[in-house]
C-alpha cells in the first residue's frame, strides 16, 4: 500500500536566506488575497467565478505588471500553490465543510510551497535541501526521510523556519493488533479508555497562561510597531510556540500509543466549536454563568481534541485498523448494565450511579464503555447494512447480537 508521510525539521537559514523566505512567503500571501479579492469583486458584479486556469491567466499578467513587477522574483510555482489553496478554500465552502475563505494576514502561518519534485533537491548525507531561487538550505537533521519526495512546504513559527518534506512509499499492508477500545474526552481526564485506563491532561495552555498574560501586557504598553514593541510580540510569539509545541508533541505520544494497540478506536463525533462557544448571549438575552463557561471554553480547545482525533484516524489506518465515530448523545447518562438512561444517572462530575439497578462506576469510564457498545452496532449495521443505531441506550442483552457482528469482521470485544 501506498503511504504518504511528512517529515518536519527546523531550518538554518542565512541572513539572505531567511529575507528571501520572507519575501516568498508575502509574494504568495499578496496572491492569495488580491485572487480572493478579484473573486469577490466578481461575485458582486454578477461575474461567474474563476477557475484555477483563469487564476494562473491573472498572475502572469500581475507578474508582468509594472506595479507588481516584484512578484516575478517569487519562485512561480509557489504562486501558482497559493491559487490552489484558494480553489481548496472555495471548493470546501461549497461542500458546507468549512466557513468562506478569509483574507490572509502578515505574520499568521507565514508559509509557502513546492508543489514540483523535479526541482528540489534532498541531500541527506550532508543535512541539506536545494531549493529554487533559495539556493542549498542547511537543517537539523533528527531523522531520516523515507520515500520519495513529493512536495516541500516551507513554513515560519515563533521567529523560525520550518521545512515540511511530504514523501510517498510503498509499504507491506499492516496487521491490525490489539482488540477494540473506545475512548471518553473530558476536561478532568484527557481520555479515559473502556478498559479503565486513562491520560491525564497535559493543559499546556493553563501551564503557560500567566507568562502570557505578562508578556501581552508588556506588549500593550509598548509604541506599536516599535524597535521595542518588535521585541515584546516575539516573547509572545515564542510562549505560543511553546504551547502548542507542548500539545502537538503530547497528541501524538498519546495517539501513537493508543494506535499501536488496538484495531478499533470508537471516540464520540464532538462537535468542539458548539461545545465552546460563549455564554454571553445577547444585550436582550444575557446569558448566564459566562465567567464560569469561558474557563470551560478554554480547558476544552487547550486539550485539543480534533487534533488528536485526526491523528488517531491516520495512524490506525497506518496500522490496519479503523476509527469509528458514533454521536455522543446520552453516553454518560446510561447505565452500561440495564440500560437506564436518566440525567439522575450522573449525580456528580465523576460518579455514576444507576437509579434502576444501582450499578457504580466512573463517569468517564462508564461514556468510554456506551460509545464502545455503540461503536460495535453502528459496525454491525454496516456489515449487515441495517440503519445506524443510537449512540446509547443499547442493553446489555445485545451484547451477544453485537459481539457477533464483531466476529463477524475479525474484532473481538472487551
Amino acid at each position: 500500500m501506498q503511504r504518504l508521510q511528512a517529515f518536519k525539521y527546523e531550518l538554518m537559514p542565512t541572513s539572505e536566506q531567511r529575507r528571501n523566505m520572507r519575501r516568498f512567503a508575502g509574494s504568495c500571501r499578496f496572491v492569495f488575497n488580491k485572487a480572493l479579492a478579484l473573486q469577490k469583486q466578481r461575485y458582486e458584479q454578477g461575474e461567474k467565478k474563476l477557475g484555477y486556469v483563469g487564476l494562473c491567466k491573472e498572475l502572469t499578467a500581475w507578474r508582468n505588471s509594472t506595479e507588481t513587477a516584484w512578484l516575478a522574483e517569487a519562485p512561480v510555482h509557489p504562486l501558482q500553490q497559493a491559487l490552489k489553496d484558494l480553489e481548496r478554500a472555495y471548493t470546501s465552502f461549497f461542500a458546507k465543510r468549512t466557513e468562506f475563505p478569509r483574507f490572509k494576514k502578515k505574520g499568521q502561518a507565514d508559509s509557502f510551497r513546492y508543489p514540483d519534485p523535479k526541482q528540489i533537491k534532498l541531500d541527506q548525507g550532508n543535512s541539506r535541501l536545494f531549493l529554487p531561487k533559495l539556493g542549498w538550505l542547511r537543517y537539523r537533521n533528527s531523522r531520516d526521510v523515507l520515500g520519495a519526495v513529493k512536495n516541500i512546504t516551507v513554513s515560519q513559527s515563533g521567529g523560525k523556519w520550518y521545512v515540511s518534506i511530504q514523501t510517498e512509499r510503498e509499504v507491506a499492508q499492516p496487521v491490525p493488533q490489539g482488540g477494540a477500545v473506545a475512548i471518553d474526552m473530558g476536561v478532568a481526564r484527557f481520555a479515559t479508555l473502556s478498559d479503565g485506563t486513562f491520560y491525564a491532561p497535559l493543559n499546556s495552555f493553563k501551564r503557560q497562561e500567566t507568562a502570557l498574560r505578562k508578556a501581552q501586557q508588556a506588549m500593550s504598553r509598548k509604541v506599536k510597531f516599535s524597535n521595542n514593541w518588535k521585541k515584546a510580540k516575539a516573547r509572545v510569539q515564542r510562549i505560543h510556540s511553546r504551547i502548542g509545541d507542548a500539545r502537538r508533541d503530547y497528541l501524538h505520544k498519546t495517539s501513537t500509543a493508543i494506535s499501536q494497540k488496538h484495531a478499533m478506536v470508537c471516540i464520540e463525533d464532538l462537535q468542539v466549536r458548539n461545545m465552546s462557544k460563549s455564554a454571553k448571549g445577547s444585550a436582550e438575552q444575557p446569558g448566564k454563568q459566562v465567567r464560569a463557561k469561558s474557563g470551560l471554553n478554554k480547558s476544552i480547545l487547550d486539550q485539543g481534541w480534533f487534533e488528536f482525533r485526526r491523528q488517531l484516524d491516520y495512524k490506525l489506518a497506518w496500522n490496519g485498523g479503523w476509527l469509528v465515530a458514533v454521536p455522543p448523545q446520552n453516553t454518560s447518562r446510561t447505565c452500561p448494565c440495564c440500560g437506564h438512561v436518566s440525567v439522575s444517572n450522573r449525580q456528580a462530575q465523576a460518579r455514576f450511579k444507576c437509579m434502576e439497578c444501582g450499578f457504580e462506576e466512573n463517569a468517564d469510564v462508564v461514556g468510554a464503555i456506551n460509545v464502545l457498545r455503540a461503536g460495535h452496532a453502528r459496525l454491525a449495521c454496516e456489515v449487515s447494512g441495517a440503519g445506524m443505531p443510537p449512540a446509547a441506550g443499547t442493553h446489555g442483552s445485545d451484547s451477544f447480537r453485537l459481539d457477533a457482528g464483531m466476529s463477524a469482521v475479525g474484532i473481538s470485544g472487551l
